[in-house]
């Protein structure tokens, strides 16, 4: 198992990746940097984010990224500071990184109820911090992917969420960066659950109902948020599959959706000419959602 739960989450490099826009860089700073902000408090235990506020959001409500890091649900950490997210910022957005209770301190769902209270955060600061509540936009890569998806699909309405962190702000759009969308399908060599899965899930005799649960693809509805996932097709540990499987659903439901499939890619191990093609596509969907600055899209009326 040990094995096993480590091709997931000792690929350190992909799963860290932060990916950024084919924007260039136009220098612009965030005019307010905010490190380890309390955002929950369990018992004794605060978890932090850090908020890098984009220099417009002072005039305007500005848009804002929440992104979430990967690791398996096991490691892992925030980005130590905003320059991974320039282009973000070049095309007006805040940055919000989130950190979350891994699996060594809370088994699921703490993760999510963790991303549900981050979300939670930035509505109820929204007014003093200038983030547009219509144009938020959650982002993950690997678990982060999967804790972006849960983040943005979970209803208002549910039994996960936290009582102090209900009624969080509607995701205007979702980036899945190659995250597990069904866990339960996903299976170990031997049946059962994924080791990796079932590590966060933990051993109980409802361990697969509970990774039916952790599923995004079981949070789908006619009102989801657009979502844009980019996989490669030879990811040796999130299979493609996964992404493909989402992308179907959504195409059944009607819900705006783009895949953009890598060829002979792994789990986030992209090639440059791939990783440019796909940030391309990330804001040509981002822009016709009329979620990215009108600037960074080519209009400036």
């Amino acid at each position: 198992m040990a094995k096993a739960l480590l091709s997931w989450v000792a690929t350190a490099a992909a799963v860290l990746w932060v990916p950024q826009p084919a924007i260039a860089f136009d220098g612009t700073v965030p005019v307010r940097t905010m490190r380890d902000v309390a955002y929950r408090q369990i018992g004794e235990t605060a978890l932090h984010l850090d908020a890098y506020i984009h220099p417009a959001a002072a005039k305007s409500p500005a848009p804002v990224l929440i992104h979430f890091h990967g690791g398996g649900w096991a490691r892992g950490a925030r980005a130590d500071d905003w320059t991974g997210f320039r282009s973000y910022l070049a095309a007006g957005f805040s940055i919000i990184t989130v950190q979350y209770r891994l699996a060594g301190e809370a088994r699921a769902p703490a993760a999510v109820e963790d991303a549900r209270c981050a979300l939670h955060w930035v509505g109820a600061n929204a007014a003093a911090l200038g983030f547009d509540l219509d144009r938020i936009v959650i982002s993950g890569t690997s678990a982060g992917a999967h804790l972006a998806l849960m983040a943005g699909l979970l209803p208002e309405t549910n039994a996960i969420d936290a009582p102090e962190c209900r009624n969080p702000p509607r995701a205007a759009a979702i980036i899945d960066h190659y995250g597990p969308t069904d866990l339960a399908a996903l299976g170990g060599r031997g049946g059962g659950l994924h080791p990796t899965v079932a590590n966060w899930i933990g051993a109980h005799p409802d361990a697969v109902d509970l990774a039916r649960q952790m599923s995004p693809v079981n949070w789908l509805s006619a009102s989801s948020p657009p979502i844009f996932m980019a996989h490669g097709d030879a990811d040796p540990v999130v299979p493609v599959a996964q992404s493909q499987m989402l992308a179907r659903r959504l195409g059944e439901l009607g819900v705006t959706h783009d895949l953009f499939v890598v060829p002979q890619g792994g789990h986030g191990k992209f090639d440059a000419t791939s990783r440019e093609a796909m940030t391309k596509r990330i804001f040509a969907f981002l822009c016709a959602l009329e979620i990215a600055d009108k600037g960074a899209c080519g209009d400036e009326n």
